[in-house]
């Protein structure tokens, strides 16, 4: 397997690869942005992109959607909750002083339970983790022991659940039943920042606490 990631974009995405090295198939989840950085990643290891995975559809996350879709001919994958807010981004960007870049409606969709393969031996499962946005997914490498989750848990955080469609309860809901279900081992790597585990939030993180969850 050929798992990479970078940031990108204004607000520093952690865009993925994950990419068979047989058939060179590769997937790219939340492009962010810096979509020829995205390309000479791909070319590094000879990756065709086969498909763009938006865990959620917030403006940071679905940047560079369309000019890596113009570039590879890759289809576009998200939540159909998530449909609303793929069309509808410029608002939200404004607020944080950004210009958002109007993507493609979405090509299919993905949903709990649902496995996307790469090559002939990788599958991502995918699991419906919402709270911060009504459609968030993760994207679980269960052989691997890693998962992908976009802005459901940080290192020593959680995502925001102040803009349209967020709920908190929701996501503290999503984070103890989809994600600590994957083991106290499993690999987390979040929509920004380093990567964690299970074992390390449940211990360290403020807001998995017992009685954090109802603030």
């Amino acid at each position: 397997m050929i798992f990479k990631y970078f940031e990108t974009g204004p607000l520093m995405v952690n865009c993925y690869i994950v990419g068979d090295e047989q058939s060179k198939e590769a997937v790219v989840i939340d492009p962010g942005g810096d979509v020829e950085t995205i390309l000479a990643e791909l070319k590094e290891d000879h990756l065709k992109c086969k498909m763009i995975i938006d865990t959620h559809c917030h403006f940071d996350h679905i940047g560079g959607n369309k000019g890596l879709k113009e570039k590879t001919g890759a289809p576009i994958y998200i939540h159909p909750l998530e449909k609303d807010l793929l069309g509808s981004m410029s608002e939200m960007a404004m607020y944080f002083g950004a210009e958002a870049e109007k993507s493609p409606p979405a090509d299919g969709f993905l949903n709990e339970g649902d496995i996307v393969k790469v090559g002939k031996d990788l599958e991502l499962q995918v699991l419906h983790t919402p709270g911060h946005s009504p459609g968030s997914i993760t994207l679980c490498l269960k052989d691997r022991n890693l998962a992908i989750v976009g802005d459901v848990l940080f290192q020593f955080s959680i995502g925001r659940t102040d803009f349209p469609g967020g709920s908190h309860p929701e996501l503290i809901k999503s984070i103890k039943t989809k994600l600590y279900p994957l083991g106290d081992n499993c690999g987390i790597y979040p929509g920004h920042g380093p990567p964690t585990t299970i074992k390390q939030e449940k211990k360290h993180n403020p807001f998995l606490q017992e009685g954090a969850e109802l603030e």
